[in-house]
């Protein structure tokens, strides 16, 4: 259910980068495919590239013949060639696109080097509470955590629920992703997530900014450039604006209007807008805007990072904090009962009681 046939974003890349400067160059889209899968070792790179040269060899379009590959080829990507494959900026477009990727690329290496040392810490810290359950479970057969966890059934317990628990959030955030009508509920919910929310905001808002200039600029009509500006965003709260802005537009209200309507856009996005307009320069402003907002996007997802660290840190001091807590009440419990238990009989016999 959950198996994806999607080429891998390194992959997307190359083949970005050596179709668009193959046509750029001049080289015939057949022959182009045929060099760029070349150029990839990615196994699903090479069958999607192929299928795609013989769809173009039977008369289709770049763009239906990777839609036709299901999610192997992202939705952005095939968006896009079809924009290219319209307006003829094809090359432009893969540069772009080629770009992109890349700059993925790097943000997630960055983002997974920072959270790797929390996430180890978490799963170690995890593991030797579920040993202590072991241990403290052989050796006394007393729940010193007072969890009703023994031996090794009660630290199986322990790890199942923990990892269980986290891989069904996983796997329900998962299905509710897949869907539109999912994405339009939960999006605009995590928007709303201070930190979390302003970066998922910054990277709709950069590549919102990139998919409309790059339209604009390569010639597309206003309405479909907006609704892929939109799409481009993989945003539920943003996809779900389109009929409302292209309906305000299209009842005569400027564009910057338009979009500041939908409450998505920061105030000194619309007002750099609202100059640009004025000017008739909106797609070369907003070209301007995307790279400072990906830069935006790549600071807060930083203090992402840093914030998810010091509540992974934060869960693991209390889970710490918590079992010598439970433990030490547990041993001084024993001692006030074994010590009634002696003081009893040694008063009676000293003729105390």
């Amino acid at each position: 259910m959950f198996r994806s046939n999607r080429i891998r974003l390194k992959s997307l890349a190359v083949i970005c980068r050596s179709l668009g400067t193959m046509l750029d160059a001049g080289v015939g889209v057949r022959k182009a495919f045929v060099l760029a899968a070349k150029k990839t070792g990615d196994p699903r790179a090479q069958e999607g590239l192929s299928v795609v040269r013989d769809a173009v060899k039977s008369g289709d379009d770049i763009s239906s013949a990777m839609r036709k590959q299901g999610d192997r080829f992202p939705e952005l990507m095939v968006d896009l060639i079809e924009v290219g494959e319209r307006t003829g900026a094809m090359p432009d477009v893969l540069a772009s696109l080629s770009r992109h990727y890349e700059s993925t690329i790097r943000l997630q290496k960055e983002f997974r080097s920072k959270m790797a040392w929390p996430v180890i810490n978490f799963v170690a810290s995890v593991f030797i509470v579920a040993f202590l359950i072991l241990i403290l479970g052989i050796i006394g057969d007393t729940d010193m955590l007072g969890w009703g966890l023994l031996g090794p059934a009660g630290a199986f317990k322990f790890l199942t629920t923990i990892f269980g628990t986290l891989f069904i959030g996983f796997i329900t955030y998962k299905i509710i992703r897949r869907g539109v009508a999912g994405r339009r509920m939960l999006d605009p919910v995590l928007l709303q997530i201070p930190v979390l929310g302003s970066c998922l905001r910054a990277f709709a808002i950069a590549r919102f900014s990139w998919v409309f200039a790059l339209t604009q600029k390569a010639g597309m009509s206003i309405e479909p450039s907006i609704e892929s500006s939109l799409k481009a965003t993989s945003n539920g709260a943003f996809t779900a604006q389109k009929s409302q802005i292209w309906g305000r537009i299209s009842a005569g209200e400027e564009f910057t209007a338009a979009i500041t309507q939908s409450g998505l856009f920061p105030e000194d996005y619309i007002e750099m807008v609202d100059v640009a307009e004025q000017s008739g320069t909106v797609p070369e402003a907003l070209d301007r805007l995307s790279p400072q907002f990906e830069e935006e996007a790549r600071r807060k997802l930083n203090l992402l990072a840093s914030s998810i660290a010091w509540v992974t840190w934060a869960i693991v001091a209390m889970l710490i904090i918590f079992v010598i807590f439970s433990i030490m009440m547990k041993y001084i419990g024993m001692l006030e009962e074994f010590g009634r238990g002696v003081s009893l009989p040694v008063l009676h016999a000293n003729g105390l009681i």
